[in-house]
C-alpha cells in the first residue's frame, strides 16, 4: 500500500466518528460495569496496601510508592500468562525497582506476601 491518499482514504472509513459513536454508545454499558468491578478490586487492593503500612508504622507523606508498588503488582497479577513462579519473579522484580526507590524492602515484601499472596521465588 504505497499509495498514501489510498491510506488516507482508508483511514477515514475506518474512523468514521458516527461508525465508531454507534459502536461505543453499544458497548457503554458493559464498559461501564467492566470499569466499576475493576475500580472496586483497585480500592480493596489499596486498602489493604494501607493496613500494612499503618501496621508498620509508615508516615502517610510516604505512602505513594508504596501504593505504586501495590498498583503495579495488581496490574501484573491481571496479565493472562504470568502465574505461579513467573508471577512470584516478576514481583521480586518489582520489589528490587522500589526499594532501589527508597522504600523499605521489608514492608515490601509484607505486601507482596499479605496483599497478593506471592512468596519469594525459588
Amino acid at each position: 500500500m504505497a499509495d498514501p491518499a489510498h491510506r488516507a482514504r482508508r483511514w477515514r472509513a475506518k474512523y468514521n466518528i458516527e461508525r465508531v459513536k454507534g459502536t461505543l454508545e453499544d458497548l457503554r454499558d458493559e464498559m461501564a460495569a467492566r470499569y466499576q468491578a475493576a475500580i472496586a478490586d483497585v480500592t480493596a487492593m489499596e486498602t489493604k496496601v494501607r493496613e500494612v503500612l499503618n501496621a508498620n508504622g509508615v508516615s502517610t507523606s510516604l505512602y505513594v510508592p508504596y501504593l505504586n508498588f501495590g498498583r503495579e503488582l495488581y496490574k501484573l497479577s491481571r496479565q493472562k500468562g504470568i502465574t505461579g513462579e513467573s508471577f512470584a519473579m516478576a514481583a521480586k522484580v518489582l520489589l528490587d525497582k522500589w526499594h532501589a526507590r527508597g522504600c523499605d524492602e521489608d514492608i515490601l515484601a509484607q505486601i507482596r506476601s499479605d496483599v497478593f499472596s506471592v512468596g519469594e521465588p525459588k
